[in-house]
């Protein structure tokens, strides 16, 4: 199981659903037996030395191209030893270094937040695809993830690694931006053989962004109350399976269930 996430405990201070999710539903997949991998941002405001985060030389030295842009890919890696899991990290100096997350002091949004996305999503592919390691499940956390399943279905589709990948993305709400990304959005999620209609965002806002990920998603899950209502309505017009918000602690449950069901799904298909 991988999963990919924009935030997560302890790494981030800012406590909520997603950030907590993220941290506890991957030891709970990985208590009942199943090999897992976490990722997130190395946002610059991450303490390193606390933390003990280390470059991992044999996954760094790669790059991605981002509206034309030659950004080099470093991968560091920390554990949480409570868990016995390990967390791996992408970082860029360009989209990573700055002491903030996704926004500056003012609570303004970053320009950029929309390449940073791109080069996030498509560094963890690149990473997965150096390790050797093919996922059965992708389960993403916050909009950053949004692309995954975009470029699971257009670009990695045939990648012996991703083919039989099923992409679940979780839904809060609590991450939406104001107004929209940057207007070229749309064009710069386009990359190798991808077509204006594989992409079908005009206006990169929230919930643009968000459709056009379950748009490509294999199911959906609420992962609190406070969900975009317009996003659960055309999330649930998909008819993709999908999990609702469930307020016990008992998130891990429902959530393994709904995994189980695509891997079952996908043996059939076989």
């Amino acid at each position: 199981m991988l999963f990919i996430s924009q935030e997560m405990q302890p790494y981030i201070a800012n406590e909520n659903e997603i950030s907590k999710i993220s941290r506890y539903l991957p030891q709970g997949i990985l208590e009942q037996g199943y090999e897992i991998r976490t990722f997130m941002p190395r946002f610059g405001c991450i303490n390193e030395r606390r933390h003990q985060l280390h470059e991992v030389i044999r996954l760094s030295g790669m790059n991605i191209i981002v509206n034309d842009s030659d950004q080099p890919l470093i991968i560091k890696v920390a554990s949480i030893q409570a868990a016995r899991m390990q967390v791996y990290f992408i970082d860029n100096e360009e989209y990573f270094q700055r002491k903030a997350t996704l926004t500056d002091a003012d609570g303004t949004h970053f320009s950029d937040n929309d390449e940073r996305a791109i080069f996030y999503v498509r560094g963890v592919f690149e990473t997965v695809k150096k390790l050797g390691w093919a996922p059965d499940i992708i389960h993403c956390h916050g909009w950053m993830t949004s692309l995954v399943s975009v470029y699971l279905k257009n670009i990695y589709k045939d990648d012996p690694i991703f083919a039989n990948a099923k992409v679940v993305m979780s839904l809060y709400g609590t991450d939406e931006f104001p107004g929209a990304l940057n207007a070229d959005f749309g064009k710069k999620v386009l990359v190798d053989t991808m077509k204006k209609e594989d992409y079908n965002v005009t206006k990169p806002t929230y919930a643009n962004v968000m459709n056009e990920g379950i748009r490509y998603a294999d199911a959906v899950v609420k992962g609190n109350d406070k969900v975009n209502k317009d996003i659960e309505k055309y999330a649930k017009s998909s008819n993709k399976p999908m999990v609702e918000y469930n307020p016990d602690e008992d998130y891990v449950g429902p959530i393994l269930t709904l995994y189980e069901e695509l891997l079952e799904e996908s043996v059939l298909a076989d």
